[in-house]
């Protein structure tokens, strides 16, 4: 896009981010994922990257936290709790490096000695919950604060009183007579199991549920009655010592907050390069379900301290700080068009092609959309913003649309009155008892090359007769060479039929042959489901063949 459709789409993503800021950090409501607010996010600060004359003071990059809440009295941090930046990826990590190398690097402009790098990184989970600054006067906690906008925050003392993670008394180890006062910094959160039992306490005195456990929290931690907070058995995770006690690293800090009586987290790891702390995210991310709190990536910290105001801040983060994101389930993308695909009972389903995207890890452009009155439900349209979802090998949906976002230029969609295959005429059927419940369209001609080719990929397949060996391209070449327009053709097939094929030598040819004729020996129930009948799936199958007791 040039710069000035750029700045309408940067508007635009102000606009819906703000909203869901709003939503969720002045109001504790929720609307959309966290990660598909990060998607958003993102997308937003890279636009800003390409263009950074249309950054502007108000924009969703250049803030910290939502606005304080009126209810609660304000309190001026004595150093602003900034946020951070977030990388999606090993690229975005690299070039993150590249750049403090490159300013660390620069020697006589920072006083250093060409020896002193970087010093290894400091990585540590990514805690879902709600940050907070508590402060000690002679090792007593005096006050407890939330982020709120970064520079002015709420004293929710009180509350936090009640969380026994948070030592009402530090432990003296000689470090109290070095400073007066105290300030350290850390997470609220609410455990996975917590969240379940007051849930199940909730759901029966008919009151509304807790959304999740970083939700439950900060909403907690708002409340004006601290009894409120003390039922819902929050626990708190130090991971930042704002006092010079003599800390040369960051992970002293940790060490430090150890020792005075703080929880830390257990599986902190200092990482001596790039490759170790990919290591450190790429194993998190496959056992963050085995923690008993959600986290939702790894912060990689400069771990030499006397880097960090060299190295500075930018925006609305710091230079030595990135927050490595796991690959989130939700994602933004654009459905660039809507694309009908032909099924092998002729059935016709939509498809949205849409702008490739990371979700779960994964590279994605296409997402299945059933059919027309999902589309209708969704309020879709070709050109739109949306959420798209993805869950272990599922294929990916689309979930919402983000309608605020559109330009004027989105195309509505039309089922088509003829195959797009083979021009045929398409009926439309409802389906199920009650009337208007679903509707489905069909491709009235049974001889359709895409019905043909779906019926033969799926009578392959390794759930149906497994013929192996003949995959989609074998099918398509079968198909092109007319050597086959029906199950029943296979079997018809000889090894001098194969052997001239492009794809083929005498050789493979063979093995297919050998191949079809064992499918020749599969269950009744097998059978059955290979036939592709309406409705049928692998159980049905299997029940009408136990039925009939073969």
């Amino acid at each position: 896009m040039d710069k000035k459709e750029a700045q309408k789409r940067i508007e635009k993503l102000r606009e819906e981010i703000n909203h869901h800021r709003y939503l969720y950090h002045v109001l504790d409501k929720i609307e959309i994922s966290d990660a598909a607010l990060d998607s958003l996010k993102h997308e937003l600060e890279k636009l800003e990257e390409k263009y950074p004359d249309l950054i502007t003071p108000d924009s969703p990059t250049q803030r910290v936290g939502g606005k304080p809440l009126a209810k609660f009295k304000k309190v001026e941090h004595s150093k602003p709790m900034i946020s951070l930046y977030d990388a999606f990826s090993k690229e975005e990590m690299a070039d993150w490096e590249k750049r403090i190398k490159k300013l660390v690097s620069q020697s006589s402009a920072l006083g250093l000695p060409k020896a002193e790098l970087l010093g290894g990184y400091y990585a540590e989970m990514k805690m879902d919950g709600l940050a907070v600054s508590l402060i000690y006067e002679n090792g007593v906690f005096v006050r407890g604060a939330t982020r709120g906008d970064g520079k002015i925050g709420e004293d929710v003392t009180q509350n936090l009183k009640t969380i026994e993670a948070i030592p009402l008394r530090l432990i003296d180890y000689g470090l109290l007579t070095t400073a007066k006062t105290i300030e350290v910094r850390g997470e609220v959160i609410m455990a996975k199991k917590a969240l379940v039992e007051l849930n199940k306490k909730y759901e029966k005195q008919g009151k509304p549920l807790l959304a999740n456990p970083r939700n439950a929290a900060a909403g907690s931690i708002r409340q004006l009655n601290p009894e409120i907070a003390a039922e819902r058995k929050l626990d708190c995770y130090i991971y930042g010592v704002v006092t010079d006690l003599g800390q040369k690293t960051h992970e002293d800090e940790h060490k430090i907050a150890a020792g005075l009586g703080f929880k830390t987290g257990r599986f902190n790891k200092y990482c001596k390069n790039m490759e170790e702390v990919i290591k450190f995210h790429d194993y998190w991310a496959k056992k963050r379900d085995e923690l008993p709190y959600e986290f939702d990536g790894v912060v990689v910290t400069v771990n030499n301290l006397s880097l960090h105001k060299k190295l500075g801040v930018v925006g609305k983060g710091p230079r030595y700080m990135m927050a490595y994101k796991f690959a989130g389930e939700e994602a933004t993308t654009i459905v660039e068009d809507i694309v009908v695909q032909v099924g092998r009972t002729g059935a016709l389903t939509p498809v949205g092609h849409l702008k490739p995207v990371s979700v779960g890890g994964v590279m994605i452009s296409r997402a299945t959309l059933h059919n027309e009155a999902e589309i209708k439900r969704l309020g879709l349209k070709i050109g739109d913003t949306v959420i798209v979802k993805r869950a272990g090998d599922v294929i990916p949906n689309i979930v919402r649309a983000l309608p605020k976002l559109r330009t004027g230029k989105e195309k509505a969609f039309h089922m088509p009155k003829k195959c797009p295959i083979c021009e045929s005429d398409v009926e439309r059927k409802e389906i199920g008892e009650k009337k208007g419940a679903s509707v489905a369209y069909y491709c009235l001609n049974k001889n359709c090359f895409a019905q043909n080719r779906r019926r033969l990929i799926h009578f392959a397949s390794k759930s149906a007769m497994d013929i192996v060996g003949m995959g989609p391209k074998i099918v398509d070449l079968l198909i092109k060479k007319e050597l086959v327009s029906n199950p029943a053709d296979l079997y018809g097939l000889r090894k001098g039929d194969l052997a001239p094929l492009e794809r083929f030598a005498e050789k493979s040819a063979e093995k297919l042959v050998e191949a079809i004729e064992k499918s020749k020996k599969v269950s009744l129930a097998r059978f059955i489901f290979a036939l592709g009948i309406l409705h049928v799936g692998e159980e049905t199958a299997e029940l009408l063949a136990r039925n009939f007791k073969f």
